[in-house]
């Protein structure tokens, strides 16, 4: 017994000891990201000139300094912030649908989301505001991604089959961006260029005002959702293992829904359709941490997600530089691959 009890505890002490290390590597792959979006570009910058922008302005030259503070820093904070909501959002659709494939995007959330903010922008409906700000931007992809996941919810309490749901979520994506279509043939032409550079997925032209929203509004969801992992592992085991668990599950899968409408929905504001994100970082997370516990994925799904996001953003700038590439495109170039040899791998192992 004693000889048993030893190997679970230096089991325990390995597994430990593992995710430390990934967490790390995280951390410093994170922090590396956001000083690499801001040293490269068209303009030089070094890494001093960064640091003193931060703590001696007066000794960096004017143009450098307007550079890292008015275009690269807001863009880098919102791109690693934008990877941590959409795996976020990702991981807490996979858990509520027990589907790893499950994403914002598949489902047709981002869609919704891209609807609605064709209304505001495209039709110049405003949500009883007298002009068009970040808010009501906010509140149109909101309501457009609340309005697809309740169907979608809707839906699942009269489908038993994953996959008919899964097609019934791309299905609305589809009628969603039928209606995005039919507001593009009747909206004008300046509208029309705006909203589709806004449609590939952007992380460029992010000011303080977009950020600050941003961040007020994912911070407090973020560590909500983190809140959720113990309720979380247990509707991983069933729906009914967690009610004997004292979980009310009506209550808590709005909450699910909520949390990852919410997260997808600030992002999708102002960043456009981004796609992959949500589905590829779990699948990486799990696979590094060799974990499903959510107390340590969704820490991971934050950092990891940030650092694709950031890598992906970078990717977009530099690649064709000075053109620059839709968003969208890098991160499914860089995550289908991922996804697709994790999901190789993985059934080799079962096989």
């Amino acid at each position: 017994m004693s000889q048993i009890k030893e190997k679970t505890i230096d089991a325990a002490h390995r597994r430990t000891g593992r995710y430390i290390l990934l967490f790390m590597i995280g951390l410093v792959s994170m922090f590396a990201v956001f000083f690499l979006n801001i040293i490269l570009g068209s303009v030089d910058i070094s890494f001093s000139e960064i640091m003193k922008s931060f703590f001696h302005p007066e000794m960096v030259e004017r143009s450098h300094y307007s550079i890292i503070m008015n275009i690269r820093l807001p863009r880098t904070m919102a791109a690693l912030a934008g990877g941590a909501c959409l795996a976020t959002s990702g991981i807490l659709l996979q858990v509520f649908f027990n589907n790893p494939i499950v994403e914002p995007y598949i489902l047709g959330i981002s869609s919704g989301s891209t609807l609605f903010l064709g209304i505001v922008i495209l039709g110049g409906y405003t949500f009883g505001m007298t002009t068009i700000t970040s808010l009501g931007l906010f509140v149109g992809a909101f309501i457009g991604a609340m309005l697809v996941m309740l169907l979608v919810i809707f839906a699942s309490q009269k489908v038993k089959s994953i996959t008919t749901l899964l097609i019934i979520g791309m299905m609305m994506g589809y009628v969603c961006s039928a209606g995005t279509s039919v507001l593009t043939v009747l909206a004008d032409r300046e509208k029309i260029a705006a909203f589709s550079i806004w449609t590939m997925g952007s992380f460029s032209g992010f000011t303080w005002s977009h950020v600050k929203i941003l961040y007020i509004v994912s911070l407090p969801f973020l560590f909500f959702a983190f809140l959720m992992s113990k309720p979380l592992n247990a509707m991983l085991l069933g729906e009914k293992y967690a009610q004997s668990m004292g979980i009310s599950i009506r209550p808590f899968r709005f909450l699910m829904v909520l949390v990852s409408s919410v997260l997808t929905a600030v992002i999708t504001a102002f960043a456009g359709s981004v796609s992959f994100v949500g589905l590829a970082v779990p699948h990486i997370v799990r696979s590094l941490f060799k974990t499903s516990d959510n107390r340590i994925v969704i820490p991971a799904v934050c950092i990891y997600g940030a650092v694709m996001s950031g890598l992906c953003d970078m990717g977009a700038r530099l690649l064709l530089s000075p053109t620059e590439l839709p968003l969208g495109a890098m991160t499914s170039i860089i995550g289908a691959p991922i996804v697709i040899y994790l999901l190789v791998r993985t059934r080799r192992g079962e096989a």
